[in-house]
């Protein structure tokens, strides 16, 4: 094998990952779009009638009847989760995140990336019935934020898509734990002791060689309803369940195959139920609010921050370096794209929230943030200005 066979070897599956978020990125776009556009036309009230319609499955006593929205962000969402859980383990073996040297500055920037826009948010809204949503700024959307780097320019070196990538994904772990000790409430015992017993049959099932798709289907669709059942956020099944599939061929063909149905139907689908907000005459006036405003500052300010001081602290003290020619225009770039919250950002404000006043204008915010953070970073990484 030629060293430029075994380049395009190493490099294809990132090319195509790259090229499968630049993608839904559009499509996640779109789906925002459609959203804000169906929830402001005439149609409106069918907007909201749809995501409220019941949805019934299972039978008798284990029959559930809930909401399309909770199927939704619950259901749907939990394979979100079970692909980032994939993610997140190939990384830790394998990848960006395998050992210390490697994993030490994207997560510490991610960290960063996490600990300024909470503090922001938290600072705005401190005193207040709202400061609990401290969590919703504190997250990045990798599809999102890719996408905008590709579109960036060719220029941009590759090893600055594999910093983002890295900070996104333990960017991602970051929320998975947010959300697990902070957004979960009133826990019922009983189930979460058999959630228990059948994750341990997934963890005996990996150690004595079980390779099979059906058994980790159907035992993580148990964990599922288990989780839903205690209190415990339901999706994080999805992260847990996803730990015990065997590292090796079948985590990579599950994560392969799983990954366009989320970027290309679950994640749009996500935005088009979650998105929907009404843009009055007046709008100015209604995102003047400390939720909206500490959402937006948290984005734009904390994210943008928080990552490149952190990363220019790691540089600065010999605990890090910077990726293969990037240059600190295109950390700065790259901290901003961090900005782009979107999704995740909407999954937490909906576990923060149970007041729709809220609720709506953190997702003001969040659209607001995200946009601004979007353009900044853009321009900054535009072959113009690097």
């Amino acid at each position: 094998m030629t060293d430029r066979t075994a380049l395009k070897t190493l490099v294809s599956p990132f090319s195509r990952f790259i090229q499968l978020e630049y993608s839904s990125g559009i499509i996640l776009l779109l789906s925002v779009v459609l959203a804000i556009l169906w929830a402001n036309s005439s149609f409106y009230a069918s907007y909201h009638d749809l995501w409220e319609t019941k949805f019934a499955l299972g039978w008798g006593v284990w029959k559930l009847n809930e909401p399309l929205h909770i199927w939704i962000n619950d259901a749907l969402m939990a394979i979100f989760f079970f692909v980032i859980g994939l993610e997140l383990k190939r990384e830790f073996l394998e990848g960006e995140l395998s050992s210390v040297s490697k994993a030490l500055l994207p997560m510490m920037a991610a960290m960063g990336g996490m600990i300024v826009p909470a503090l922001i948010y938290f600072m705005v809204n401190r005193g207040t019935t709202a400061e609990h949503g401290w969590g919703i700024p504190m997250a990045t959307d990798i599809a999102f934020a890719l996408a905008l780097l590709a579109m960036a320019g060719k220029h941009i070196p590759s090893s600055v898509k594999v910093f983002l990538s890295a900070l996104a994904v333990a960017d991602d772990l970051g929320a998975v734990l947010v959300i697990a000790f902070f957004y979960t409430q009133g826990l019922s015992l009983i189930p979460l002791g058999f959630a228990g017993i059948f994750v341990l049959m997934l963890i005996a099932g990996n150690r004595f060689g079980i390779r099979s798709i059906g058994f980790y289907l159907l035992i993580g669709i148990a964990v599922w309803l288990c989780f839903f059942l205690s209190g415990v956020h339901a999706t994080l099944a999805g992260v847990v369940v996803a730990f015990t599939i065997p590292s090796g061929t079948l985590l990579q063909k599950m994560e392969h195959g799983l990954h366009p149905w989320v970027a290309f139907l679950i994640m749009p689908v996500f935005a088009l139920a979650n998105s929907g907000i009404s843009i009055g005459a007046d709008f100015l006036d209604t995102v003047v609010n400390p939720v909206s405003i500490g959402v937006t500052a948290g984005l734009v300010l904390g994210k943008c921050l928080g990552i490149f001081l952190f990363t220019w602290i790691m540089v600065r003290f010999g605990l890090g370096s910077l990726p293969s020619g990037a240059t600190w225009k295109h950390m700065f770039g790259v901290a901003l794209l961090g900005g782009i919250g979107f999704t995740m950002s909407l999954f937490i404000s909906g576990l923060a929230f149970n007041e729709a006043l809220f609720a709506d204008q953190a997702k003001y915010g969040i659209l607001i943030g995200s946009v601004i953070a979007g353009i900044l970073g853009s321009i900054v990484l535009s072959k113009k200005l690097i």
